[in-house]
């Protein structure tokens, strides 16, 4: 086993080398790419990646400036560090920045060629996209399902309120992903997946996790092409098995459905449900949407829909509780505007303003995908003055933008005040806060995620006291395609005190 090993490892640094000679007597560096720390022979600057790539390429963007190139391996990779060229990729070239670049990772299962977030812009893609912002995520859309939303987050601060009573610790992250997994689940199945007292949730939270983790890790036969068909550190092969078990989950609730309905021998598209009315569009027109495009959207709803919205929240409360003075003022407002102890609604969200720059602040400080969806240029394209090359992955640092002490007073502070006066949003056009992106690919669940997000704080925040020291926070990353806690916040829910 050891032989076999070895002679593995000696092949693939030999293919690396032999791949790295060709490349340096080929190509010498242009003079107009971005500056940049200087590569390393064969690994490039691999090594200045780290443990946590966001913050390593935010420190060297301090040298190197706004817009800077490394060598990853055999990969060049341009990163985007400011609100000012971000605008640029994102807005005024759109277009020639709208390709993904696309994780091995992610090719598990052939997922690119299905999943709306990495398939290229064309005509599969404006199917997909449509499907998704005009069904679900649309403003008729989204107020149709208001009524499921409000039951779960019922549920959330029932199965809260359970450990409040029991004195036990409340995992947050846990209970967030509990509730938007069911919320999609009821938007698309109209059931369930799972409840609080079950096992299934932690599961299912960690293959999610795991998937996204899978998704940003730095990978081996991403920077040296050449390795793609090895997959020397097995993180296709992980992807593969952690999404089969999520694809084969959805897919039997898909099967179950087109069983229904050959016995009612009728569509249904009169239900609300988004499966149900996917499967009409299919009847009607089949090469709009076929049964693998389906479920890859399931799949990335899954993913998206509940991801991003967990991390949000477990973000924000983690910054609330070791802030006193904020958790005092945001319960105030709380208190003031819709009761102490009661369950927010969506209708109440315009009446907080205190909640909302709770939830940006957040928001600026963590995005829940520190460098968005890697992006890829076809064609050599300029900006401010320095090419991009064709192939080159595309990294915009949001985190990076997020932290700007030129864009942010005491931008390492966590202090909602800030955006009372600024007049500035998550919705795509302030590229000083995009943790959703811009442009054709912004996110389209957005809408979707901050009502979500500011319905659950909200509401944990006004139905319960919440007090823990701030030494016993953990702030640490985990990175991934998406930045979750290392590790998970579990604090003790007491009885609001109502006079």
């Amino acid at each position: 086993m050891m032989l076999w090993s070895t002679i593995f490892l000696g092949l693939s640094f030999f293919l690396i080398l032999i791949q790295s000679f060709v490349f340096l007597a080929n190509k010498s560096r242009s003079k107009k790419l971005p500056p940049g720390p200087t590569p390393l022979p064969i690994i490039g600057n691999l090594h200045s990646l780290g443990q946590q790539p966001h913050q390593s390429l935010a420190n060297l963007a301090e040298k190197y400036g706004p817009i800077m190139s490394l060598k990853l391996g055999r990969i060049t990779t341009v990163v985007i560090s400011s609100s000012s060229l971000a605008k640029e990729v994102l807005q005024k070239q759109d277009l020639a920045f709208s390709s993904r670049f696309v994780p091995d990772a992610v090719h598990a299962l052939d997922h690119h060629l299905y999943s709306v977030a990495w398939l290229p812009v064309g005509p599969r893609w404006r199917s997909l996209r449509k499907i998704m912002t005009t069904v679900m995520l649309s403003g008729k859309g989204l107020e149709t399902n208001d009524h499921l939303r409000r039951k779960k987050v019922q549920e959330l601060i029932a199965h809260c309120g359970n450990s409040c009573e029991e004195g036990k610790a409340f995992d947050v992250g846990r209970a967030a992903f509990l509730t938007s997994l069911n919320f999609v689940s009821n938007t698309i199945f109209s059931r369930d997946l799972t409840d609080p007292n079950q096992d299934s949730v932690n599961v299912l939270k960690e293959l999610v996790c795991e998937i996204m983790v899978d998704a940003g890790k730095p990978n081996l036969a991403d920077f040296f092409p050449v390795l793609k068909k090895i997959d020397p550190q097995g993180i296709r092969r992980s992807g593969t098995v952690h999404l089969d078990k999520l694809v084969q989950l959805l897919g039997d609730l898909i099967k179950e459905r087109l069983e229904l309905r050959k016995v009612q021998k009728k569509s249904s598209s009169g239900n609300s449900d988004l499966l149900d009315m996917c499967l009409d569009i299919n009847e009607e027109n089949p090469e709009e949407i076929d049964i693998a495009l389906i479920q890859r959207l399931c799949v990335d709803l899954f993913l998206a829909g509940t991801d991003t919205t967990s991390i949000t929240l477990e973000w924000a409360m983690a910054e609330v509780l070791r802030n006193p003075e904020i958790m005092m003022k945001v319960k105030l407002e709380l208190d003031e505007v819709i009761g102490k102890g009661k369950i927010l609604k969506e209708a109440d969200i315009s009446r907080l303003p205190y909640l909302q720059c709770i939830v940006k602040e957040t928001l600026r400080l963590h995005p829940p995908g520190p460098f968005l969806v890697p992006r890829k240029v076809e064609s050599n394209v300029e900006v401010n003055s320095y090419i991009v090359p064709k192939g080159s992955q595309v990294l915009i640092n949001v985190w990076a933008i997020g932290r700007d002490p030129n864009l942010w007073k005491d931008s390492l502070t966590f202090n909602p005040e800030r955006f009372l006066t600024l007049e500035r949003d998550v919705m795509g056009q302030d590229f000083e806060l995009i943790p959703f992106g811009a442009g054709r690919r912004i996110c389209p669940g957005l809408p979707l995620a901050m009502r979500m997000v500011l319905v659950m704080l909200g509401s944990l925040l006004n139905s319960f006291d919440w007090k823990v020291g701030p030494d016993k926070l953990d702030m640490s990353e985990k990175f991934g395609l998406t930045l979750h806690k290392a590790h998970a916040l579990k604090v003790v829910p007491m009885p609001v005190a109502i006079l």
